[in-house]
């Protein structure tokens, strides 16, 4: 793997960006000129509405759709997806992933305060076209919790969890996609998904608060989706994301992990695993290092959805 300080783009980016935003515009001003800088041929912008009880957000939300629509200076089309009330976590970012691949067939998707370096738009390209005939790969990540461990000898690993600070996916596996979780009975498939009983619990858990409508939450209801689809997800072995969204006015991240800001580096695919396959060893690692962070994104979609 090749990492270098700057990035040289190896040709146009030719993916399209949905870029979630909210009511923080300092976070989002750093994640759109990263955005800016890799000019992509078309951007999606979708907003949640102001909610009715914070003071000044309709003023805050404003200002971050005024923003990126005042800065968008390079050729490409731009489609809006503004909504005139607040929808909440769930159903304003699923529904806006749902509307992105309505008109796209595959695509990159970035939060507000999640700062991507410059390779991860063409890692994310290169690998959205190696694989897109290929439904064992489900998504792939921008993100990566190893602490410096490299996994294989190639650029990326595939991982059963699906990291989501800047990700893609592609039209045919989103669609698989069910908020609602209509489709959970006894989630059996998990026993293939985890050898670790604990990990295999806590997860049966997660899906059957969300069930109960107990967690405001969309992204739980993805890792479900892809591991009923027996799904992986391709991981960078240098983290290409860096979280910048932690602390107190935060919507989501409230509360800091050992994850928050992570170094993000540049990247150059030098090296394709032979076949897709989970490392086994590295997503072990990862509950062993992960599980209170795991414990701090429930409180914190609990404490969303009581306030």
């Amino acid at each position: 793997m090749s990492e270098a300080t700057k990035f040289i783009p190896p040709h146009a980016l030719n993916t399209a960006v949905l870029f979630l935003v909210f009511n923080r515009l300092d976070t989002t001003k750093q994640v759109f000129e990263a955005i800016r800088q890799a000019k992509p041929p078309r951007l999606y912008v979708a907003a949640d509405g102001a909610r009715a009880n914070k003071e000044g957000e309709v003023d805050k939300a404003q200002a971050v759709r005024d923003y990126i629509m005042q800065n968008i200076d390079w050729k490409c089309e731009v489609k809006t997806l503004f909504q005139e009330e607040n929808l909440g976590c769930k159903y304003a970012v699923s529904g806006a992933i749902t509307w992105f691949f309505e008109n796209e067939e595959r695509g990159i998707i970035l939060e507000d305060d999640c700062l991507p370096s410059q390779s991860f738009f063409w890692f994310c390209e290169e690998l959205l076209e190696k694989y897109k005939k290929d439904m064992s790969v489900g998504q792939i990540s921008g993100d990566n919790f190893q602490n410096g461990i490299q996994r294989g000898l190639d650029d990326y690993y595939f991982s059963i969890h699906n990291h989501i600070w800047g990700w893609a996916t592609w039209r045919n596996r989103w669609k698989k996609y069910d908020v609602l979780l209509n489709n959970i009975e006894e989630p059996l498939f998990l026993a293939d998904c985890f050898s670790n009983l604990n990990e295999r619990k806590l997860w049966e858990s997660l899906f059957y608060k969300m069930k109960d409508s107990k967690i405001d939450t969309w992204d739980y209801q993805w890792s479900f989706c892809l591991w009923n689809e027996n799904m992986l997800t391709a991981i960078p072995n240098k983290n290409l994301v860096k979280n910048i969204g932690f602390g107190s006015d935060a919507t989501h991240t409230t509360i800091e992990t050992k994850f928050s800001n992570l170094d993000s580096h540049e990247i150059m695919i030098n090296t394709h695993p032979n076949r897709v396959t989970q490392d086994y060893e590295a997503d072990k690692y990862l509950f062993k290092i992960t599980r209170p962070n795991v414990v701090v994104r429930i409180f914190n979609k609990i404490i969303r959805r009581i306030i």
